[in-house]
């Protein structure tokens, strides 16, 4: 289909809204062309607002000048016997009037210059300007910080009331709902946290939200690797991670390295690359321990501080019979069945412990029940 303009000299001149819109593209990285569809956008509805106009108007700007031109578009039909509506329609004679090219079908675009429009351009033009200069800013905000979701991140407490706590970044607001808290920790304003960029969300008005979390497993993490340079540089690898905020924490590491010891490494000298993680989480207990692909020795470990004496495995079921000294029950299983639970959920097996003696008993009772079928067998023999 067929378009063309008639040009108008009395077009508006808006050569300083163009170098305005040259900067912001340099200065802000807001594209000219974004700015100048959503100003043609902008104006269409201003001006169908301003003088009751129909849905045919076109309203484009000059990419060079600035210059503004509003058109009216009408379909072209054979003969002025055959429009129905003058501001819809135009003969062929008349269309051809503008540009001799046009033929019946195609669309010819009148030129008018409506009275003030002039200002009413003007002032939807800052205001779509203003607009999109916001739009833009939250979308590269959005983007920084949605590139660094899983990072760790600085803030201060500006709100700390008992629910939600509400951290400035810098750029920004941080949240920390209840759930990525550390139930053990007391917020208070002013303080300065470190949280973990657990996910980047959009607000109702469009600004973007940062997520932040210190209750995730992959805060403990990276703190780790922020801590441990043979983690960050990969030497050493974590496995996996079990966690019960506030209370204790279980790592398991491990190195292809035969040269390199994991645990050590984790602990530092003297225990200070640990006690520095351990001071971060305001004292929760972190057990590390090195990773096994032999699971009866990965469960024993996964189980310490309690000493464990033997482990039997059922591969197919991923279930391990673990039996401990009678003295070291309760610490395997843990205050509340702690222990146990997070050494289940780091090895991802299904974990039963039984004492010494617990163990004596069951054994027991299977022989005396044998006992008992065999001598029904011999019953209903005879």
């Amino acid at each position: 289909m067929k378009k063309t303009s008639k040009t108008n000299n009395q077009a508006i001149d808006s050569s300083e809204l163009i170098i305005a819109m040259d900067e912001l593209e340099k200065e802000k990285g807001i594209k000219k062309d974004y700015l100048l569809e959503a100003i043609e956008t902008a104006l269409v509805t201003a001006y169908k607002r301003n003088f009751d106009s129909a849905d045919n108007v076109k309203i484009t700007m000059d990419r060079e000048t600035g210059e503004i031109h509003v058109y009216s578009e009408r379909d072209i039909v054979e003969k002025p016997e055959d429009i129905e509506n003058v501001k819809y329609q135009i003969c062929l004679e008349d269309a051809k009037k503008i540009n001799k090219n046009l033929q019946v079908g195609d669309k010819a675009e009148i030129e008018i210059v409506p009275r003030n429009f002039g200002r009413i351009a003007a002032q939807t033009a800052k205001q779509v300007i203003v607009q999109k200069i916001r739009e833009a800013a939250r979308s590269i905000l959005f983007d920084e910080f949605n590139d660094r979701k899983g990072e760790i991140v600085s803030g201060i407490i500006q709100k700390a009331d008992g629910g939600l706590v509400v951290l400035d970044l810098g750029k920004l607001e941080g949240i920390m709902p209840k759930k990525e808290q550390i139930p053990t920790e007391r917020y208070r304003v002013n303080d300065k946290i470190r949280g973990y960029i657990l996910d980047v969300e959009k607000g109702a008005k469009g600004a973007p939200q940062v997520i932040v979390s210190r209750a995730h497993v992959d805060f403990v993490r990276k703190l780790f690797e922020l801590e441990i340079p043979e983690i960050y540089e990969g030497v050493i690898e974590i496995k996996s991670i079990s966690r019960d905020p506030g209370n204790r924490c279980k790592v398991a590491v491990y190195s292809s390295n035969e040269n390199i010891d994991p645990v050590g490494s984790c602990v530092g000298q003297k225990g200070i690359r640990i006690q520095n993680i351990i001071n971060e989480l305001n004292g929760e207990k972190i057990d590390v321990i090195e990773w096994s692909e032999d699971p009866a020795i990965y469960i024993s470990a996964a189980l310490l501080p309690a000493e464990v004496m033997a482990v039997d495995v059922k591969p197919e079921e991923k279930f391990a019979q673990v039996i401990v000294r009678d003295d070291q029950l309760s610490l395997a299983i843990g205050k509340s069945g702690q222990n146990a639970r997070l050494a289940a959920k780091l090895t991802n097996w299904k974990i039963d412990i039984k004492s010494e003696s617990q163990f004596r008993e069951m054994l027991a009772n299977l022989d005396e029940n044998s006992d008992e079928e065999q001598e029904e067998e011999i019953k209903q023999d005879e």
